[in-house]
């Protein structure tokens, strides 16, 4: 509605300069602002404020000379000076409301899309296996399933693709944690944060078990039998968590 009000006051602007009213050249910058007081209409206009100088009027004689210039829009009911020489103006509730009656009544709510349909690939929250998810995590979920539920209505194929972290150097460093306490990764995956962290420890206060974390990452990337079972295992318990997250 503000785009519409500043191209009705354009056209006021561009009928006076026509006229003489106002000076050749003047390019401002229209500022149309949500009203304070609903009693003083809907959006209010300082054009003629700003203006006045330069046009050698009074703010209210020129705010007068606009509204005259003003082309008939059914989306307003009337514009009224208020104060110094503001352009207050009303909108038509009943014009709105057929608007919206007729976009309820359209299956596609009136919304047409620009241009043939695509394939869109949407990245949902991709988190990183080794750690637990988190509020950012959240975001890009809702920001993703918000942006494919709109394209999908205009008619877009929406291809949502969650990649996760599950590869990576990192991995020899859990594979081997994994590896060392078989007996208590079911206690201690129940916290990845701290399982991650445990790891870590292990790694930069044992140069044999950083080793081993280095070994382990070559024979993963190798395709190596054990250590894609181990991976494998992790990932399982990791994604569970992943899922209860998704679940809620």
């Amino acid at each position: 509605m503000k785009d519409s009000i500043r191209h009705l006051i354009q056209q006021a602007l561009d009928r006076l300069t026509a006229e003489g009213v106002l000076p050749e050249g003047l390019a401002p910058a229209i500022q149309v602002e949500n009203t304070r007081d609903k009693s003083h209409g809907d959006f209010a206009s300082n054009i003629a404020m700003m203006l006045a100088k330069p046009a050698g009027m009074k703010p209210r004689d020129l705010a007068q000379k606009l509204i005259e210039a003003l082309p008939q829009d059914a989306q307003v009911s009337k514009v009224e000076i208020a104060g110094p020489g503001f352009l207050n103006f009303f909108q038509n509730t009943g014009a709105l409301a057929g608007r919206l009656e007729a976009a309820l009544a359209d299956s596609q709510l009136s919304v047409r899309k620009a241009g043939a349909p695509q394939r869109v690939v949407i990245d949902l929250s991709s988190p990183n296996l080794a750690k637990e998810m988190h509020v950012g995590h959240l975001r890009s979920t809702i920001i993703g399933d918000a942006v494919g539920r709109v394209l999908e209505f205009l008619g877009d194929e929406v291809i949502r693709q969650n990649h996760v972290g599950d590869w990576g150097t990192q991995f020899g460093m859990l594979l081997a944690y994994l590896e060392e306490k078989p007996a208590a990764a079911e206690t201690e995956l129940a916290d990845l944060e701290q399982f991650y962290r445990a790891a870590k420890q292990r790694f930069d206060e044992s140069s044999e078990f950083a080793d081993r974390a280095r070994e382990l990452v070559v024979k993963l990337q190798a395709g190596d039998a054990d250590c894609l079972r181990l991976w494998t295992r992790f990932n399982d318990i990791s994604l569970s968590h992943c899922q209860k997250i998704y679940d809620r």
